[in-house]
């Protein structure tokens, strides 16, 4: 190897340095470019590399990191800036582990800079493992916080990528877990237009997402990762994307082992790479020399591929020297450092919901014993969730409380119950505790073990309901006859029905991450006023949810359900009040190709400071053809003192206004549109918290 070789001169562009690199490549070597795991090529100076890196909520699988609450969390802030924040945080972090990884020499997985997150699917069915990973259950607000994420990670520099972030899992995939590596997804095309490409959309063509990852299952009888229709058609076709493909990890096996549309192998890994899926993960691609050496497969088509998987690693600065590249000066001194820390404990605090509240919290100095009961008070694993680091420190509930209690109370412990056991022994230690305290802090739900991904030794939820257990050991203290406050651990949407009737206080904490406890604690006690807002419909029982295995949209999530749920998307108390103005249009009517502003003026009539989430909701009046009850279009998280009053706005285009008819075709459909600026979903905050309007579309 020299130096004068054009791949390695930094002043050249990188598609010209790209091309002189795999010009001196055989076909053996370009091939083997292809699998997450990439050999060195040290003739040509190409290092070893494993493609595979995780950060959904924090650096994952490398060692200590800083954990920021679960993804459903995060989109229960409802807070854009935080998690572009957040991302930031995460991609220093990530640099320092990958540049002092390479000092040592190590070129292990999980120390790359090629990041598969964030997971940007719709939780369309609450039954589904994986929900928690995502940002919920609507497209718009899972667009602009993948956005904001996606931003954050890959960084702002006009020359290099801070990491290589990914768009996954694509498309139409959120279950069954049991069956993704055979199911085919079948949506109606207004489903497909509508709820499940939206945000893979808007991250390509607003994001700038380097990768996107292509899911297990068919989409109408195409492999995801050999879809000319989704590869193709859709995200470089009609979105333009530019970056990379890579496939889940065995799903080019599946193609030809389980969805057996290929028989041979080399024709799959052929059409996989036809399509547009350029990296595997896995071993599949290990036939590419086969497929062209039979006729499958060109070598221009390899090239096409590995092209813009060294495109990639280009605009990341691995062949560059570390001097020119900015990020390789992050010290591992940033690796849950104070400021990280701090923000994982605003993340937890902001992620927190306050679902009921008949006047207990905040809690009050009177009472001397505090009983903190529950299979996830003192859990520090549940509150990681999955694909997670490891923190520095971790705050459970009942840590946090015990460090905040008022002076001279006491604080009894018991776990009560198993998570998902029988009563024991411990059932009537926490009845004997109910017996002497207060109030009881009750912190129950589900864990990243009854919740999770297919082949982690868990999968689906056959039920909504608490577990067995944690249902009568609720209903053995209510016996007390204390206060019950319940705090929620899990990450999908649960049927608490009975603790609505019979609780005091319930308060959503999600998987909170490593500083859970402690934004719980202030919760409790009045330190921090909740603000917070479900990402996800909570509904009465399972009853209430169609078929599992169907995709179309009919009945689901707060776009299509016309049932009674027991707690809305958006939905979301506080210890203070607000009011609304009259809403206000820049325009009485919008046409294609123009905008309208809506505003409103949001005044906090209350006496704390606290978060409002003003949430934008657009509903057809007389739709022309099937269309969502409303969507959310708009929503920004204000803080506000008493009395202090901010106008809020947001601008629309046309396009906010379209939605797809019947055959996926998006349509602007002339007639009225009800718009609602409102803390919540309209027909669900009171009249003082929502302004309503009307406009017509020509």
């Amino acid at each position: 190897m020299t130096e004068t070789h054009p791949y390695l001169d930094p002043s050249l562009p990188i598609a010209a340095r790209v091309a002189d690199l795999l010009g001196r490549m055989t076909l053996e070597e370009k091939a083997s470019q292809m699998l997450n795991v990439a050999p060195a090529i040290e003739r040509l100076g190409i290092p070893a590399y494993d493609w595979w890196n995780e950060c959904l909520h924090g650096v994952g699988r490398a060692g200590m990191a800083t954990v920021f609450p679960q993804a459903i969390g995060l989109a229960a802030t409802f807070d854009e800036e935080l998690l572009h924040r957040v991302g930031t945080a995460i991609a220093d972090e990530a640099r320092a582990k990958h540049h002092d990884a390479l000092r040592r020499g190590l070129h292990a997985r999980y120390f790359g800079l090629t990041f598969w997150s964030p997971n940007i699917n719709i939780v369309r069915d609450p039954r589904w493992g994986r929900g928690h990973e995502t940002y919920g259950e609507d497209p718009y607000l899972t667009g602009r916080l993948g956005v904001a994420f996606i931003t954050g990670l890959q960084g702002d520099d006009p020359r290099y990528l801070k990491l290589s972030a990914c768009a996954k899992h694509y498309a139409v995939h959120s279950g069954p877990e049991g069956a993704r590596h055979t199911f085919d997804a079948r949506p109606p095309a207004r489903d497909l237009t509508d709820t499940y490409l939206p945000a893979f959309k808007t991250t390509v063509q607003e994001g700038k997402v380097e990768s996107v990852m292509g899911a297990y299952n068919r989409v109408n009888g195409e492999a995801c990762c050999a879809s000319p229709t989704l590869l193709r058609h859709y995200l470089r076709d009609a979105w333009g994307f530019q970056g990379h493909v890579v496939s889940d990890c065995g799903a080019v096996e599946d193609i030809y082992e389980r969805h057996q549309i290929f028989r041979r192998k080399e024709q799959a890994v052929a059409e996989a790479v036809k399509a547009g899926c350029d990296l595997c993960c896995g071993g599949a691609y290990d036939a590419l020399v086969q497929s062209v050496e039979q006729g499958y497969l060109a070598e221009a088509d390899i090239d096409r591929a590995l092209a813009r998987l060294f495109t990639t690693r280009f605009k990341l600065g691995m062949f560059d020297p570390p001097a020119m590249v900015p990020y390789a000066q992050i010290p591992l001194s940033v690796v849950s450092c104070p400021e990280h820390r701090a923000l994982a404990l605003r993340a937890a605090r902001e992620s927190i919901v306050l679902l009921k509240n008949d006047g207990i919290l905040p809690l009050k100095p009177e009472g001397k014993f505090i009983g903190v009961i529950g299979p996830n008070a003192n859990a520090p694993d549940v509150m990681m969730g999955n694909y997670n680091g490891n923190p520095r420190d971790a705050v459970t509930p009942l840590q946090g409380i015990i460090d905040r209690a008022f002076p001279g109370a006491n604080v009894l412990y018991s776990a009560g119950c198993e998570l998902n056991g029988p009563e024991g022994a411990i059932f009537w230690e926490a009845h004997e505790i109910a017996a002497v305290a207060d109030v009881l802090v009750v912190v129950l739900g589900l864990s990243p073990m009854l919740e999770g991904e297919e082949g982690a030794g868990v999968a689906d939820r056959p039920s909504l309901d608490l577990p067995a257990a944690q249902q009568s050991l609720l209903e053995l203290l209510a016996k007390s006859g204390k206060p019950i406050v319940v705090v929620l651990l899990n990450g999908s949407a649960l049927a608490v029905s009975w603790a609505r009737e019979h609780a005091a206080a319930i308060v959503e904490a999600w998987y909170p991450g490593e500083a859970g406890g402690t934004a719980i604690a202030e919760v409790l006690f009045g330190d921090y006023n909740p603000g917070g807002r479900l990402p996800v419909t909570f509904y009465q029982s399972i009853a209430q949810v169609p078929d599992y295995e169907s995709y179309d949209m009919t009945g689901r999530t707060y776009r299509y359900f016309t049932d009674e749920p027991l707690y809305p998307f958006g939905h979301g108390l506080s210890y203070t009040t607000f009011a609304y103005g009259t809403l206000a249009l820049s325009a009485p009517s919008i046409a294609a190709g123009e905008t309208v502003t809506v505003s409103v003026e949001v005044r906090n009539t209350g006496e704390m400071a606290g978060d409002e989430v003003v949430q934008l909701y657009l509903s057809a009046e007389q739709p022309a053809v099937p269309a969502p009850i409303r969507s959310l279009k708009g929503f920004r998280r204000i803080h506000l003192v008493p009395g202090e009053a901010q106008t809020v706005a947001f601008t629309l285009p046309a396009e906010a206004f379209m939605y797809a008819d019947p055959a996926g075709e998006p349509i602007l459909d002339p007639g009225t549109f009800r718009l609602t600026l409102a803390g919540g979903q309209p027909g669900y905050v009171p009249a003082a918290q929502m302004a309503e309007g009307t406009i017509e579309v020509k």
